[in-house]
Formats: C-alpha cells, sequence, structure tokens
C-alpha cells in the first residue's frame, strides 16, 4: 500500500491532515521520525502559526536536510499553509526575516490588503497542465487562514514552476508545482470535496 507521512514537528493541525489524506485510500502515518519520512511514498508538510516558529520546528528535529534530500531525489513532497511558505528562501514577520528551506525562489511577506487576515473561500487560478488540479473545474472554491503569501509570482514561473494564483487585493501563490515539490497555500483538509480532489490526485502521482 502507497504510504504518506504527515511531518509531526510541532506545528500544524496533524490529526486534520491525517483523517484529510487517509480518506484517498492510502496508509498514513504521523511522526517526527525522519527516516519513516525519508522512505515514504509522500511526505505532507502541515503548518500553522508564525514562519519563524514553524522554521524553529523543523530545525530542531533537524528535518531541513531530509527533505531537501526527498526533493532532489524527485520523492513527492506536499507543503500546506505555513507548511508551504517554509519551502521558499525566507520569510518576513514584524519586520525580522527568517531564513527558510530554500527550495523555492523567493521571499513570503505580509499580504498587502485592506482586511488582514485573508480568511475563508476563495477561487484559483489554475496554472497550465497542473497536475494538482487536475481535473478541478475553474470557479471551484478553496479555504484559506493566511496574512502572509508569496507574491513573486514571475520569479517562480522563471525557475519553471507551475503557479496557481488567487487573489485578495493583489495576487499570490495559492499554490505551486515545481519537479516533486508541490505546494497549497490554502488547507485542503478543510477545503471540502475540492480539497479532497487536490489530495487525490496528489496521492495518484506518488
Amino acid at each position: 500500500m502507497t504510504r504518506v507521512v504527515v511531518l509531526d514537528y510541532g506545528s500544524g493541525n496533524l490529526r486534520s491532515a491525517e483523517r484529510a489524506v487517509a480518506r484517498t485510500g492510502v496508509e498514513v502515518t504521523v511522526t517526527s521520525d525522519l527516516e519513516a519520512a525519508a522512505e515514504a511514498d509522500g511526505l505532507f508538510v502541515p503548518g500553522v502559526g508564525a514562519y519563524a516558529a514553524c522554521m524553529a520546528g523543523i530545525e530542531e528535529l533537524g528535518a531541513g536536510p531530509m527533505i531537501a534530500d526527498r526533493v532532489a531525489a524527485g520523492r513527492p513532497t506536499l507543503g500546506v499553509c505555513v507548511g508551504m511558505q517554509i519551502f521558499f528562501d525566507s520569510g518576513v514577520e514584524h519586520g525580522v526575516e527568517t531564513k527558510g528551506l530554500g527550495l523555492l525562489p523567493g521571499v513570503v511577506t505580509k499580504l498587502k490588503a485592506e482586511r488582514i487576515p485573508h480568511m475563508g473561500w476563495n477561487t484559483v487560478d489554475i496554472s497550465d497542465n497542473s497536475d494538482l488540479f487536475e481535473g478541478v473545474e475553474p470557479g471551484t472554491r478553496f479555504y484559506f487562514v493566511h496574512s502572509y503569501a508569496a507574491s513573486d509570482l514571475d520569479l517562480l514561473r522563471k525557475a519553471g514552476a507551475k503557479v496557481t494564483t488567487a487573489s485578495h487585493d493583489e495576487p499570490f501563490a495559492a499554490a505551486v508545482e515545481l519537479g516533486s515539490l508541490a505546494v497549497a497555500q490554502f488547507h485542503p483538509e478543510k477545503s471540502a470535496d475540492a480539497g479532497y480532489a487536490l489530495l487525490r490526485n496528489w496521492v495518484a502521482g506518488l
């Protein structure tokens, strides 16, 4: 059976992520065991709260090199919410820049929007040839809760990434696909059937 590990590094909606991925029919384990995470068919990296706190959890566990090795080896990895953001070069919160995993180019910054956080259901503009959103109809809504985002879309596209966007007064990366790495700013586990379709697509590629 296909095995997915939800990485427990002290941040994220672990049980809701576990239930959502298990719904696709795969075996799911929530663990901080780096060997199990490295060997899994798919690695799910959750994340909620502050960028710096999430990176501190990753560093304390020593998970950064394992994640980088997985991605370099073409092993499927999915990051969600702040678990998406930490894949970028860095994140800036309250004037403090924190180094990220550096597997996606760009800096995560505060949304330039009248209403913060961006919370609730929103549509996305799906990238051409997206594997993650295959079969998802235009106008489908996903559930977002965030105040920060990656907004340098051109930089991502120049790196060869497939960039699905959303807008909250300004456009930002709602999801990015680059090689074996896929990340989503919204919460698939809170996005009902739309989120299930996305997770099902990701699992199908494991």
